[in-house]
């Protein structure tokens, strides 16, 4: 399925041709090639008096859903940056990362998420941004959530990835604490 109809060079249909082994969106008049890249999205698993901090989304993909905060890298910072502001917008707190949990990606997708460990060193915690309302978790206390029925892929691959990043915190102290560490 082509993402777009017109070249944004000289404005003349696209059409779907081969290019380096694969059907691209191309331009027949100036040779434009359309490669669609994944945009880098990041995660902050947060602890707060140790607690897991959690958002109920209210965008989607998962709207509703409870999820570590996150979003988009902007243009100009790093996925270090992005995870701080993106904390401090959608929790109200200063945070900082102590380091990659991991990445996680889905073909067809068309983001890369990058989920970081961080811990609260100011603030207080409350809703903001794109947040509906805001959770601190006990270890062995993270909400069962039912996997979304319906979608788009993205919604099912987000549901594994926050699965996949809470993990660690859907057991005792002990053994989030060694998940942490690592």
């Amino acid at each position: 399925m082509m993402a777009l109809q017109f070249c944004p060079h000289c404005r003349t249909a696209l059409v779907l041709s081969p290019v380096h082994g694969r059907e691209r969106e191309s331009c027949p008049a100036c040779d434009y090639v359309a490669f669609h890249k994944p945009a880098p999205v990041v995660l902050a698993i947060i602890e707060h008096a140790d607690r897991l901090v959690l958002i109920r989304r209210n965008c989607e993909p998962l709207a509703g859903y409870w999820a570590p905060p996150g979003g988009y890298v902007e243009l100009g910072e790093s996925l270090e940056d992005a995870v701080v502001r993106e904390a401090r917008e959608e929790t109200g707190l200063e945070i900082a990362v102590d380091g990659l949990v991991g990445a996680f990606s889905q073909a067809g997708v068309r983001a890369l998420i990058l989920a970081y460990r961080a811990h609260s060193i100011g603030g207080e915690p409350r809703a903001g941004d794109d947040a509906g309302d805001l959770c601190l978790v006990a270890p062995g206390q993270v909400p069962l959530q039912r996997p979304p029925e319906h979608g788009e892929l993205i919604d099912h691959w987000f549901f594994d990835v926050i699965r996949d990043v809470t993990a660690p915190w859907q057991w005792g102290h002990g053994a989030r604490k060694t998940m942490m560490r690592g």
